[in-house]
Order: structure tokens, then sequence, then C-alpha cells
């Protein structure tokens, strides 16, 4: 997990983001143990139930579950269907702007290709 915060959105929604991309990279497994309400908000010193709502958010998405007593777990399937929408955001905030402005410049198909073959082999 990143150890900054900023000001663009909730320190709770971020702590939550946080978490998902360690899921996506591979930092974090179905199964696998989230750290502790309190581990998280000692180590960003920042309020227990901000931390706590950051994590309900995961909870309530389904990326993890609860299990009383021991702790909160990455779930089932929680990689997959974060790359699953993160990809759908990924067309819709880049993609999507990218082909209308290509199309009003009268880029072609092929020289878009282009473009991102060249820049891929850096």
């Amino acid at each position: 997990m990143k150890a900054v915060f900023d000001d663009s959105r909730p320190i709770f929604q971020q702590i939550s983001e946080m978490i998902a991309d360690d899921i996506v990279d591979g930092e974090l497994r179905e199964g696998d143990q989230i750290p502790s309400t309190t581990e998280i908000s000692k180590f960003y010193q920042v309020n227990r139930a901000t931390v706590q709502k950051g994590l309900s958010m995961l909870v309530d998405a389904g990326y993890a579950y609860k299990q009383r007593g021991v702790g909160m777990f990455i779930a089932k399937g929680a990689k997959s269907r974060l790359l699953a929408e993160r990809k759908k955001d990924f067309h819709l905030q880049y993609l999507k702007p990218l082909l209308e402005e290509a199309k009003r410049i009268q880029m072609t198909k092929e020289e878009i290709i282009r473009f991102i073959e060249e820049d891929n082999d850096d």
C-alpha cells in the first residue's frame, strides 16, 4: 500500500482503493487476510473509523469478507471482478474520449494502432 494520501478523495476511499490495487497487483490473493483496522490506522496515523469505512467498502462490493473474531479476508474471485470493473472504467474514461478525438481529427485506426505500438516498444 502507498503511504501518502491526497486531498482529491476521502481517506477511507483511498484506503479501499489501495487494498484493491494490492489485489489487482497480486500482493493480496484470494483468502489472504487484510491487515487489521488497528494495524492500518496505526501505520497511516488515521482514525480507526476511517479505516473501518474503507474496509467496509470492500466488503460491500464483495471483494472482501469478514470472519467474526478472526478478521477480514480477500474474497474468491475478487481479482477477476476488479480487473473486469477497471477495464470497463478504462474504456469509459480513456478509450472512448481518445477515439472521439481521433475521429474528430480524422485519425485512422491504423494510425492509432501505430502510435500505440510505437509507445509500447519503449
